[in-house]
């Protein structure tokens, strides 16, 4: 990435100086050059450069200056020629390297320090320490986004929200691998969850759109310390895992919206099997074929409203309240009955639960 850094600078600076200028390695590998051309070949001249003790030397017609960063040589500018003013040009250019260098190391010390804290990689004591030798804040609101995105070819999805979420020293995008992205985003002492997903719209749209890349994203709760971003983390990951199991059509899943998946999804698959068991009896659940399933989940986005549920599946009335008792005598259980209602619904939530794990018999 640095690299890539460098040559933005030979493309800024090239219209400014004449002649072609370049940066190479120790080999003489040319890593950044304004003739883009001559990137990755080898300068000619680079066992004279290296064997000269100056740091600005003219070879050959070609002006050379040696890099230093913390007393160490890094690098070589050089311009292909020997004007006079060479040496002014190649001071600025070596300024503009270890600026970018250091700005560079930073910002890659930084999304590390980040990651471990993530991924629970770093003692929670040193911490806070660490985070003020990176010039962190600690005590601000933070939340964890979870992006996990299909493959997709030539573009990745960490440069699209890198270029949402451009504030470097506030928001962090994290790689974990090709298909999961991490976003550390900071918000404002007045933050609302409103906030909060319409951050996460923004990138699933941005993705959509530029990339093409679909995703899901999982979002962790509100945190005030650095120390606790690992936890936001984890909140992302399980409320992806809960709602691809029970809310698989969402596209955002937010650990706060939950309900009562996060119930089921901790409870002990033993305990789930007794409870169906005790709810469909005889193998009740099987006898429901996939049209009076449907009929179950619109009456359940009625809210349980026979005259709606009846208008919206273009039948009439009188046929879905046949429906509702034919339910009734293969289930024991009256759907128009609140308290009958809960128990189904918090049965088909089990059952789904259980053919995620693969543990139902």
């Amino acid at each position: 990435m640095s690299i890539k850094l460098y040559q933005n600078l030979m493309n800024q600076v090239k219209d400014t100086i004449d002649s072609e200028i370049g940066i190479m390695d120790q080999n003489g590998l040319i890593l950044a050059c304004s003739n883009e051309e001559r990137v990755g070949q080898i300068n000619p001249l680079i066992d004279e450069v290296m064997e000269a003790n100056d740091i600005f030397m003219v070879i050959r017609g070609q002006s050379f200056q040696k890099v230093y960063i913390k007393n160490k040589m890094e690098y070589i500018a050089f311009i292909s020629s020997d004007d006079s003013n060479n040496s002014k040009y190649l001071r600025l250019i070596c300024l503009n390297i270890v600026n970018i260098k250091a700005y560079y190391d930073e910002k890659y010390d930084k999304i590390n320090f980040i990651k471990s804290v993530v991924l629970d990689n770093i003692l929670p004591g040193d911490i806070t320490l660490r985070a003020k030798e990176l010039h962190i804040t600690n005590n601000v609101y933070r939340v964890a986004f979870l992006i996990k995105t299909e493959p997709a070819k030539d573009i990745y999805a960490y440069e699209i929200i890198e270029g949402l979420f451009p504030r470097k020293a506030k928001d962090f995008v994290i790689i974990l691998d090709d298909e999961t992205t991490v976003l550390i985003k900071e918000l404002g002492s007045n933050y609302n969850y409103k906030e909060v997903n319409k951050n996460a719209r923004i990138i699933l749209d941005n993705l959509s759109t530029e990339g093409m890349i679909k995703s899901k994203i999982g979002i962790g709760t509100v945190v005030d310390n650095i120390r606790e971003i690992g936890r936001s983390f984890k909140e992302a990951q399980t409320a992806l895992q809960i709602g691809e199991i029970f809310e698989s059509e969402k596209n955002i899943i937010d650990y706060n919206k939950l309900g009562i998946g996060r119930l089921i999804y901790q409870l002990p698959p033993t305990l789930c099997r007794l409870f169906l068991k005790e709810v469909f009896k005889d193998g009740a659940f099987e006898a429901l074929d996939s049209e009076t399933m449907n009929t179950i989940v619109k009456f359940f986005e009625n809210n349980l409203n026979v005259s709606e549920t009846s208008r919206q599946l273009f039948v009439h009335r009188n046929t879905l309240v046949y429906r509702l008792d034919k339910i009734q005598k293969i289930t024991g259980l009256d759907l128009r009955l609140f308290d009958d209602a809960i128990i189904f619904k918090v049965a088909i939530l089990v059952k789904k639960y259980l053919d995620s794990n693969q543990n139902f018999a």
